[in-house]
């Protein structure tokens, strides 16, 4: 088994690879950006280096900066997590080629089954039933429409590196075409460095189906059930849960037996998941994630197996210790992702300060984060926070205890997606479980979502910090040398208390061992234009900008895209106008409240 083990990413994932590796005796290794020098994550960690700036681009996913951080730490393995470069079949080479061990597919069996149209090619190949598609990357929008003309309107055109909706774009009309090529592009490049994109016909109304596999380096290819994914906004998963309420015995063994029998040949090893869509009682391969899943705490749930210590032990080369009849499903689990946005403004990321953070608990009750009270959470990254996991005996049992647990669990400071889950629990087309992947976007009436939010969102002012005057006081002094991260945390008794940082990450709090030392989708926004300046609602990342001094502009004209917290955002103004001045550029990172375009 390994020694030391550098996790290659931040949040909740990190701290749970970590939990993971620290029960196995492994000692553990974060990376972290300028924004998140005080995150959970690096608090948890036995060490800790860091790789840059707040952008992703510059730090997360710079190869050089983590290998060479790897290098430093002596760490003999690197766990990619999820999202960031866990699919990158180029960055598991270049660690495949290092001292380290990648804990993951191999570099070839991500090539052909991470990229969308290979492994397209590979389940064809073996049988399983593909949506109609593209097998070779589109070069040119007339592609798009030659495709139209064939299998009919809507189109998906997705990205080659894309997953959970980024990098997708739906064309339901032909003068949509050239807009919704190029914003596929456009995220496949910000997402995942690869601007390849390819076309399949859009299935309307299915249900999203995975099947979770691991396979050694022994021949051993095991499933471990089915998760139902159905319920998305905009092909973003919002609640997950197992097993599906929408298969038979015998679909769910055929779909099960597809996913191993796909796998089986393409000398994949580790923690997989096949992905498919079930429409009119029929399969379709939709793609492979060559990584571990947001959502594996569903499957952990029902089946008693920890994923991760799985991919762990593969990577070491151990077999894998049950047979495939060994796999039984205990009851129900639903994952709900506890996300920073306000549901009742088209689910637009939130920021601000954790003044309150009281998770739930209780039996059957489960929670996966990397934040703590007094955190401060900023728009650098995804805006998920927290993830929920509720098990019980059944679906009906699980949907009672999910309404208490999410009751239950208070947080303050700003919006997040709790009052929408607290609607869905009681919602009556997803209790009885017959909802499509289209039903948030297409049949939830919204209104229903504003009166959640207004009965169950914050109440209490986000500025409101708790008790100032505490006998006991913690200072923490940080210290970093030749880019390692180190901590001094001292107690001064009879002092005034220290306000919490302001750095980005998570400022406050403490997610520590005792024995840790740390070292150093598009959505739409309103700007307040009002005739005359259009400021940035959210901090973020100006992905495009659309006029140019001297245009006219009307009311509720796009004037630029903000990227924040992985979503794209149009900014538009909220009247009409000539632009006098744009005051940003492409690639620019705005605060909230920056001044973004002048009108007079």
């Amino acid at each position: 088994m390994f020694r030391k083990v550098l996790v290659a990413n931040r949040g909740e994932i990190a701290v749970r690879v970590m939990r993971a590796c620290e029960e196995l005796g492994i000692r553990t290794v974060a990376v972290y950006s300028e924004a998140d020098k005080h995150a959970g994550h690096v608090r948890y960690a036995d060490e800790a280096y860091n790789v840059g700036p707040a952008r992703a681009a510059d730090s997360y996913l710079d190869q050089d900066a983590v290998l060479e951080a790897a290098r430093k730490a002596d760490a003999d393995a690197i766990h990619p997590g999820y999202g960031f470069m866990a699919e990158n079949a180029a960055f598991a080479e270049r660690v495949s080629e290092s001292e380290c061990t990648w804990i993951g597919p191999p570099p070839e069996a991500m090539e052909r089954l991470g990229e969308k149209t290979k492994a397209r090619r590979v389940m064809d190949a073996a049988g399983v039933p593909v949506v109609p598609g593209t097998t070779d990357p589109i070069e040119d929008p007339s592609e798009v429409e030659a495709f139209a003309e064939e299998h009919g309107y809507p189109v998906a055109i997705k990205a080659e590196g894309g997953g959970g909706g980024r990098g997708m774009k739906i064309v339901e009309h032909a003068d949509e075409i050239e807009e919704q090529y190029q914003a596929a592009k456009r995220e496949g490049e910000a997402y995942f460095d690869n601007d390849s994109i390819y076309l399949e016909r859009y299935l309307d109304s299915p249900r999203h189906i995975e099947v979770q596999i691991v396979a050694d380096h022994h021949g051993n290819v095991r499933h471990l059930g089915e998760r139902d994914c159905s319920l998305q906004r905009r092909h973003q998963k919002v609640i997950e849960e197992g097993p599906s309420p929408a298969l038979s015995d015998d679909l769910r063994e055929r779909i099960g037996a597809a996913a191993r029998k796909g796998i089986a040949g393409t000398d994949y090893t580790n923690a997989g998941t096949v992905e498919f869509l079930v429409e009119g009682g029929e399969f379709y391969f939709l793609e492979v994630n060559t990584r571990i899943q947001v959502e594996h705490p569903v499957t952990e749930e029902i089946t008693g197996i920890d994923i991760v210590k799985e991919q762990l032990r593969v990577a070491a080369g151990e077999e894998i210790g049950f047979t495939q009849e060994d796999v039984e499903i205990d009851g129900h689990a639903m994952e709900f992702r506890i996300n920073a946005e306000n549901a009742a403004n088209d689910f637009a990321p939130a920021t601000g300060h954790l003044s309150t953070y009281d998770p739930a608990g209780g039996i059957g009750v489960r929670v996966d984060d990397a934040v703590r009270q007094g955190d401060d959470i900023g728009g650098d990254y995804d805006s998920m926070i927290a993830k929920l996991i509720v098990h019980a005996g059944d679906r009906e049992e699980c949907l009672a205890r999910a309404e208490r647990a999410l009751r239950e669990f208070d947080i303050e400071g700003f919006h997040t997606v709790i009052p929408f889950h607290r609607l869905m629990v009681t919602d009556e087309r997803f209790t009885a479980g017959t909802h499509t992947t289209n039903y948030l976007d297409e049949e939830l009436d919204p209104e229903r979502i504003d009166r959640a939010v207004e009965r169950w969102g914050p109440e209490a002012s986000a500025d409101d910090d708790g008790d100032e005057d505490e006998e006991v006081s913690e200072r923490a002094f940080t210290v970093e040398v030749n880019g390692k991260r180190f901590e001094v945390n001292l107690e001064e008794r009879g002092a005034p208390a220290i306000p919490t940082g302001t750095g980005g990450g998570n400022a406050g709090g403490r997610m520590e061992r005792p024995d840790a030392v740390t070292g150093d989708d598009e959505g739409g926004t309103v700007a307040a234009g009002e005739g005359e300046r259009i400021d940035a609602e959210m901090q973020g990342t100006i992905l495009s900008v659309e006029v140019a001094a001297g245009d006219e502009v009307d009311a509720g004209d796009v004037v630029l895209v903000l990227e924040a917290m992985k979503m794209e955002n149009d900014v538009v103004a909220e009247s009409g106008g000539t632009v006098s001045e744009v005051l940003v550029s492409e690639g620019e990172s705005v605060d909230m409240g920056d001044p973004l375009i002048v009108l007079e």
